[in-house]
């Protein structure tokens, strides 16, 4: 369901995307996402705290990497969307167009989720071998980079390895991937560190513009990122998280996966949106007071 009254040009699983020709306005919804599917309920302020928190990387990253934010001024909307600017505040961005990659950017600095299973069972992650007796949630003994395909929704994202991303992007454009993904997530990672979150992993996407390879989309946010707490770190099994894990937990025992999704309940609703309002405030050192209604 749309945040306002005007259609999207497209969208996406949490995103509404207007093309203003030169520009694009994205606008971050409430929706959320789990395996794939989107879920029938929306989370409390969930797309302000995801722009919000995607405003402050953008900002700290800006040293590292160049990006395609452009205002999240209300006083920069264009005139057909002002009478929402209430509606939109603290949930939309400007941005410029990019020519986006194919492939999601995964960074994993710790073995978890689709990687431990893996690593469980065949002692590799994305086919890369790695130590035998690494426990789930272990600190990985260097950051990985571990692509995948970006998949329509609906389908199923395909993990590859550092070859099938050349195959695609070409040699040149895949090294320079990874290793801004690394670089971005190791200061990311270090400034949440500092603030008690441990980022597990995280996913970036990037474009080009100008001939020049940029950071889009969102960026380290509890939808595209492992965030658990520092203080209760402890491997040997999963970590409570601030991320939708919680969400995914739920699903997990009580949906087989058949058919469509089916409600949350008012208590994970609740707590998923305390979850990721928490974050923002760990990492921001800011209060999260909503600019929306």
């Amino acid at each position: 369901m749309s945040t306002i009254p005007i259609k999207p040009t497209s969208q996406g699983k949490v995103r509404d995307l207007y093309d203003l020709g030169e520009l694009l306005l994205f606008v971050a919804s409430d929706r959320i996402s789990a395996f794939d599917y989107i879920l029938p309920d929306e989370i409390p302020h969930k797309g302000e705290v995801l722009t919000r928190l995607s405003l402050f990387w953008f900002n700290l990253l800006a040293d590292t990497v160049d990006n395609h934010l452009v205002s999240a001024d209300v006083a920069d909307l264009p005139d057909t969307f002002k009478p929402y600017a209430d509606k939109l505040a603290g949930r939309f961005m400007l941005v410029r167009k990019a020519e986006m990659f194919p492939a999601e950017c995964i960074v994993r600095g710790y073995l978890s989720g689709s990687g431990w299973r893996e690593y469980a069972s065949s002692q590799t992650v994305n086919g890369y071998p790695l130590p035998a007796g690494l426990l789930e949630s272990a600190k990985l003994p260097e950051t990985m980079f571990t692509p995948s395909t970006k998949a329509e929704i609906g389908d199923h994202d395909e993990n590859i390895d550092f070859d099938r991303l050349a195959s695609i992007v070409g040699e040149e454009d895949a090294a320079a991937l990874r290793d801004l993904s690394v670089r971005i997530y190791e200061k990311a990672a270090a400034h949440a560190l500092q603030n008690g979150i441990i980022i597990a992993d995280t996913k970036f996407e990037f474009g080009r513009v100008d001939g020049k390879i940029i950071l889009a989309d969102e960026v380290l946010t509890p939808d595209s990122s492992r965030f658990w707490p520092q203080d209760t770190y402890e491997p040997g099994g999963a970590q409570p998280s601030f991320d939708k894990q919680y969400v995914r937990d739920w699903l997990t025992a009580n949906w087989d996966r058949t058919g469509n999704p089916p409600h949350l309940p008012a208590e994970v609703i609740r707590r998923t949106s305390e979850k990721y309002i928490a974050a923002y405030e760990l990492i921001t050192g800011e209060t999260f007071v909503p600019e929306g209604v």
